[in-house]
């Protein structure tokens, strides 16, 4: 399995080969694609050759950063559609390095089990409503006008879809969501509806929508009130 000073050491590797700013924004680009991405591609979003490009995209998948397979364009099939080319896709590894080597994983995995132990074991529901509270607080504490912002600063990785909701592409948790599920959804439900209250706006916004290599939450639109509403509503003032 190795030591963590053997982790530490292979993950300052992987992350220098993001020093260098070309390979960094080829990274970004990929990381924020939904699907694979042609080496024709990154080259346009990162402006620089397509060999260059192909340099670079095979650096990163060499360092573990990118998953990079052969594929043929969405929609694209059958004779004449010519060969599958090369595809880079982000992964789900987590970078992290501390010096001196520290453990935080194997404490929180450890502090997950308990707590989940806790939650089953607890019939009332207080542990689970503490929880919630806990990670409503934490969201409340990172939250501010800027929704965006206030959730990549949580981790998150948000993007806005053409129908207005917000899909987190991420899970901050992702290592201890694979042991803990339930846990660690519910957790990020009510860490997102603090952000959003923080900020001003309604938590209910955050619903649980389970999806893989998503999030387990998703912001829904803001409610728009209808017209009809807002002109039955009473004004300020009297006779």
């Amino acid at each position: 399995m190795g030591t963590n000073e053997d982790r530490d050491r292979d993950a300052i590797g992987e992350l220098s080969s993001l020093d260098d700013p070309v390979r960094r924004r080829l990274y970004d680009y990929v990381r924020t694609c939904d699907e694979a991405v042609s080496r024709e591609d990154a080259a346009k979003a990162a402006g620089i050759s397509r060999t260059l490009a192909a340099y670079h995209l095979d650096k990163l998948s060499e360092a573990g950063l990118l998953t990079a397979g052969y594929a043929r364009a969405a929609g694209r099939g059958g004779p004449g559609a010519g060969r599958p080319a090369k595809r880079y896709t982000r992964t789900d590894r987590e970078l992290s390095v501390s010096v001196p080597p520290r453990d935080y994983a194997l404490l929180a995995g450890v502090l997950a089990g308990v707590l989940a132990e806790a939650v089953a074991a607890d019939g009332s529901g207080a542990v689970r409503e503490a929880v919630a509270a806990a990670a409503h607080a934490a969201g409340r504490s990172a939250g501010g006008e800027d929704l965006t912002a206030a959730l990549r600063g949580c981790g998150y990785e948000p993007a806005t879809t053409a129908a207005g909701s917000i899909d987190l592409r991420n899970c901050p948790f992702h290592r201890l969501a694979r042991e803990h599920t339930e846990l660690v959804c519910w957790l990020n439900l009510h860490l997102v509806r603090g952000v959003l209250e923080a900020g001003g706006q309604q938590p209910g916004r955050a619903v649980l929508a389970p999806r893989p290599g998503r999030c387990c939450v998703v912001v829904d639109p803001p409610v728009q009130e209808s017209e009809d509403a807002a002109v039955r509503r009473p004004h300020g003032g009297g006779r």
